[in-house]
């Protein structure tokens, strides 16, 4: 199996890009681990023959993480709880900047490809290496790991800091590519 080359378009239509958050604090147990739906992003994959001619390119925006799930929390999140979550991620953490990631080097690694890059978050570019997982049906997916502080974002805190959302949060993607039908 090949995938077709030339230029690929990804969104929220056909792809999946999610942010996981982590609690933590002597408080935990009464906040959730949370699981946040990028809805309005896009991005573009060149497909070349050889990984070293691809190139990806993400924008996301910033108030568009939406919260999909709270996990792990002593009650349900309610419909405040959920809209107070995402002001506070466009306006504190995000600071109403756009989220994006350019690639500078694509490499191949066993079952999939390794992309080096720049990710900006809130303002800040800083490098960034994800490992995308690929397999013979075009299917791709990824789980990376960010440190909120690597971008100048404080993590949340609350009560007294008694409750913390993790430096650590995941980013997870996962997209189909077209591939060459024989």
């Amino acid at each position: 199996m090949a995938l077709a080359t030339g230029r690929h378009a990804l969104g929220p239509g056909d792809a999946s890009l999610q942010v996981r958050t982590y609690r933590e604090g002597v408080a935990a147990r009464v906040g959730h681990d949370l699981v946040l739906d990028v809805t309005r992003w896009e991005a573009t994959v060149d497909v070349a023959a050889e990984p070293a001619g691809w190139a990806l390119e993400l924008s996301a925006a910033a108030d568009s993480l939406h919260v999909r799930e709270g996990l792990h929390g002593v009650k349900p999140l309610t419909d405040k709880d959920r809209a107070e979550i995402r002001a506070r991620i466009d306006e504190r953490v995000l600071r109403r900047q756009p989220i994006l990631f350019r690639s500078n080097s694509v490499r191949p690694d066993a079952g999939g490809l390794v992309v080096d890059g720049e990710l900006t978050l809130a303002g800040t570019a800083r490098p960034l290496t994800a490992r995308l997982e690929l397999d013979d049906d075009g299917n791709v997916r990824a789980a990376i790991a960010l440190r909120q502080s690597d971008w100048g974002i404080k993590p949340y805190s609350g009560m007294l800091g008694a409750l913390k959302v993790r430096d650590e949060v995941e980013v997870r993607l996962t997209a189909r590519l077209p591939r060459v039908v024989a």
